[in-house]
């Protein structure tokens, strides 16, 4: 294939890079946009398994997520409410099952009050913090040098409070123990979110889901990108200077350009050879940033059966296998589907497992909170972004304890001709579709600016 001449080569056909190519052909700028994957959509995937339609990947949409929302209704997509009628199931320690509505998890009343005053203390922290800058806060050192589990051991003697309030931000957010992350880490994804409040919220954070699944938000950018997206095209090499780069591409794609937008995770960065190589900053700090672990699970049924118990499909337990389950029942889908998540170390447990004793020990975290019938689905598969040579972890990268206030700065700087855009280095939205659209946008923005255009 001949040489291409481009404005900006963008690396990663995720709603990052599309968001990007889109604003930057908008300005009158050419792009060409190199997916190593042979679909576009990056870690949003929908997908048919055994004729049932399932959200491998990212999902959900909430009211604060404005850009997202914004451009569903430019791309003409449609969404619907996530099903949260009837009651919810708490799992204690102790393996007590309790239905309960309302807000609050069924705890006494002591640990529901010390839940409740922790949550204030975060959100507290969250707006003081801000999702901009972190590290720039008086606080930020002192925050980053402490584990979030051993922050919460300083500031409550409630083990239920600690592991409830644990598990918003380890197992449901990060997808890592929460000893391996920081204090700071745990404010910034709050803060991102407008406050933990809206974290542990499930009505708000996973309010609704786009028709025809999230990954359409790619399809549709990419389809009015047209001859300009590269499919199985995994970049190897970029030759560059301060005035431009030679981007290579399996294919014999060879792109010449004076911008680079890398816009995959930042584990995914060394997996590029850069000639010459990035400066120190780069490989020092990208090897302070990594994804979590999660098994998402599908369990498809031919009805949805909890809706009949008067139950929601909605549950809690921080010490069961199942640490989450939603009622994720496709629009208009007479058949029931839920969706589970089984996080951090026990995903590391699960794995340890045969593939049979890994779905019948899932499915019989499920049972108990839902019912026997929970543990007979007719569809049953297991979203292991672990796996994915593309991705290697779940949901977004964050830092190791005490790296976000050493090298969160500079994250988003550019790097010669080098952009990064991913939803893991975003202020709001960081770590949803919402985050990596606006990166995106912002991305471009700083191009065309510098471009002069």
């Amino acid at each position: 294939m001949p040489t291409l001449q481009r404005d900006v080569a963008i690396v990663g056909a995720g709603p990052s890079g599309l968001a990007a190519a889109t604003a930057l052909r908008k300005a009158g700028l050419s792009v060409a946009v190199l997916e190593a994957r042979d679909r576009v959509g990056g870690r949003t995937w929908t997908d048919t398994i055994d004729g049932a339609m399932l959200e491998i990947g990212g999902q959900w949409v909430s009211p604060d997520q404005t850009v997202l929302i914004s451009l569903l209704d430019e791309l003409g997509l449609e969404t619907f409410d996530r099903y949260r009628e009837g009651e919810s199931v708490y799992i204690s320690a102790s393996g007590e099952r309790t239905r309960y509505t309302g807000e609050s998890f069924p705890v006494d009343e002591t640990t529901r009050k010390e839940m409740d005053r922790l949550i204030q203390i975060l959100d507290d922290l969250a707006a003081q913090v801000g999702a901009e800058e972190p590290w720039a806060h008086p606080l930020a050192r002192e925050l980053d040098t402490i584990s979030f589990k051993h922050w919460l051991i300083e500031q409550s003697d409630d083990a239920e409070a600690r592991d409830n309030i644990g598990l918003f931000i380890a197992g449901g957010m990060l997808t890592k123990p929460a000893h391996s992350f920081s204090a700071l880490q745990a404010v910034l994804m709050a803060a991102s979110a407008g406050s933990f409040s809206h974290l542990v919220d499930e009505d708000f954070i996973l309010d609704k889901r786009v028709i025809g699944g999230m990954q359409q938000v790619s399809i549709r950018m990419a389809a009015a990108l047209g001859d300009d997206v590269f499919l199985n095209a995994p970049v190897r090499t970029v030759q560059w200077s301060e005035n431009g780069a030679v981007v290579l591409a399996d294919g014999d794609i060879r792109v010449e350009a004076s911008r680079v937008v890398l816009a995959v995770p930042p584990n995914l960065y060394s997996r590029i050879s850069y000639d010459p190589p990035l400066p120190r900053r780069q490989h020092q700090m990208h090897q302070h940033q990594s994804l979590g672990l999660v098994i998402k699970v599908h369990a498809v049924y031919e009805t949805p059966f909890w809706r009949e118990d008067g139950l929601a499909g909605t549950g809690f337990g921080a010490s069961e296998v199942v640490q989450e389950v939603y009622d994720n029942t496709n629009h208009e889908d007479t058949r029931g589907t839920l969706v589970a998540f089984v996080s951090d170390e026990k995903a590391d447990a699960m794995f340890e497992l045969s593939e049979e004793e890994r779905r019948a020990t899932i499915l019989g975290s499920l049972a108990r909170y839902l019912g026997p019938k929970a543990a007979e689905p007719v569809v049953y598969y297991e979203s292991d972004w672990g796996s994915e040579e593309w991705t290697r972890g779940a949901y977004a990268a964050s830092f190791d304890l005490g790296g976000l206030h050493r090298y969160g700065k500079d994250t988003r700087t550019p790097v010669g001709p080098f952009h990064f855009s991913c939803s893991d280095i975003a202020a709001e939205g960081y770590q949803h579709v919402d985050g990596a659209v606006r990166m995106g946008q912002r991305t471009a923005a700083d191009i065309v600016a510098r471009l002069g255009k």
